[in-house]
């Protein structure tokens, strides 16, 4: 084995699975005219959901877009593509009125993974006691 293959393997044996996508740079928002037509998973875009566009995150995944320039927040589904270049998002425009983004049209945001809690049991475990014989 080589020092190339040795470095790689002690890298990955400390690389954590539970990484999440982060990444800053320019987000627009949907055209009006774009009501209704079909996103890149087959929905139908609706301006009033919460959802966006990305050149790579599978679909359905949950970010969680900041406007660097007042701090709003908001979670959107990713739903459709849109190609590579100068935007990293493309919003709804109801994800954009969230963050203060309509008059603008383009602002620089921070863009998170959001990693949905695994689901908790719905009914606790029940732990049972030993019964004991107290008669003797």
């Amino acid at each position: 084995m080589n020092l190339c293959s040795l470095l790689l393997v002690f890298l990955l044996s400390f690389s954590s699975g539970n990484t999440t996508y982060i990444a800053n740079g320019k987000a627009s928002y949907y055209a009006d005219r774009m009501q209704g037509q079909r996103t890149a998973s087959g929905e139908r875009y609706d301006k009033t959901q919460l959802t966006a566009a990305h050149s790579s995150l599978p679909f359905n995944t949950l970010v969680e877009v900041t406007n660097q320039a007042n701090g709003k927040s908001v979670i959107v589904k990713i739903n459709d593509r849109m190609p590579k270049g100068s935007r990293i998002i493309d919003l709804s425009r109801a994800a954009a009125r969230e963050i203060d983004m309509i008059r603008a049209g383009v602002g620089v945001v921070t863009i998170k993974e959001v990693i949905p809690e695994e689901k908790q049991q719905a009914v606790p475990f029940v732990v049972s006691e030993a019964k004991t014989d107290n008669s003797k």
